[in-house]
């Protein structure tokens, strides 16, 4: 069932998602996704996936030909995750005023030319303090104008912009009092950029919430949560509401997964937690490295409880 994933994907999918929430049943195709080794984790839970993450840092690559080759390797629809590592010198002003443009040009032409559906997921759990682009440190204390949220925003609307090759982004940023982007565009109709928060924020504080990080409507195209079981802590509160605040976009779990634990109590909420939210279109594990804390061969209650509860979900 991928009659979504054509040039008009995204109006497709805002349809698809209008009908869902007014009738409660599922009208969006539900992908299964995995960080990691594909082939591994189906022998392992049974789960045939479609889409694949993989994370680089910003201004990896440098060239057309280095996304080609990688997105190959990401199965039927990528998923390009996009940091910036500690110790690098870019800020979220820095982004929304054009320093990373070379970079963001690059990405928009990698992903036309893919000419495939493909999800983008730039700057993932903004609202967590181990992220260098967060807006607080882990005491509470702000890291100043240039990693403020209101940056952030502006940042994510220029990535959005720029990526999407939207042929009206100078005017758009102009309207935010950004300068125009520098470099050519080229549109990307398959490309659906994923705004991914934590459900809530580390630190909790208000002006740290997923909301204070979001740039609005018009510049995201799928608000995603990364959910974990860490035995004390899974948050499914947090990602009901994040789910129940943006009623008119798809949702998603770019990253999920259990930490260190074999509970099939939390495999199996995240089955009902899909089955009862139909706007939720992506559930991605994270993931499958042999040995890492999240690696589900060691976890034989989880890995059956992911054949009963997670694998019929996908069409």
């Amino acid at each position: 069932m991928r009659a979504l994933r054509t040039g008009s994907a995204l109006a497709c999918v805002a349809a698809a998602v209008a009908s869902g929430a007014a009738s409660g049943a599922r009208r969006v195709p539900l992908q299964l996704g995995v960080d990691g080794n594909p082939s591994r984790f189906e022998a392992l839970t049974g789960q045939r996936s479609t889409v694949r993450l993989l994370i680089i840092a910003w201004n990896q690559g440098g060239s057309e030909a280095y996304f080609t080759r990688l997105f190959s390797t990401m199965l039927d629809e990528p998923m390009l995750g996009i940091g910036i590592p500690k110790g690098e010198s870019l800020t979220p002003a820095g982004i929304a005023h054009g320093k990373g443009d070379a970079f963001l040009v690059q990405i928009n032409h990698a992903v036309a030319a893919f000419a495939k559906p493909i999800y983008v997921r730039p700057l993932a759990g903004m609202n967590g303090w181990w992220s260098s682009y967060s807006a607080y440190a882990q005491n509470g204390s702000s890291k100043g104008a240039a990693y403020s949220t209101a940056m952030f925003r502006k940042a994510f609307a220029r990535i959005y912009l720029i990526v999407h090759g939207d042929p009206a982004a100078d005017r758009k940023l102009a309207r935010l009092g950004l300068p125009a982007v520098q470099g050519g565009l080229t549109p990307a109709p398959d490309v659906q950029v994923v705004w991914n928060p934590q459900g809530y924020g580390s630190p909790d504080l208000p002006g740290n919430s997923a909301q204070a990080y979001y740039p609005g409507n018009a510049f995201v195209d799928i608000v995603g949560d990364d959910l974990y079981d860490q035995s004390y802590k899974a948050e499914w509160a947090a990602a009901a509401a994040l789910y129940r605040a943006h009623p008119g976009k798809p949702f998603a779990f770019p990253e999920w997964g259990l930490w260190a634990i074999d509970d099939p109590t939390f495999v199996r909420t995240m089955g009902s937690f899909i089955r009862s939210h139909p706007r939720t279109v992506l559930a991605s594990y994270f993931n499958t490295q042999r040995g890492s804390i999240w690696d589900l061969s060691s976890k034989p209650r989880a890995r059956a409880a992911f054949r009963r509860y997670i694998d019929p979900l996908a069409p």
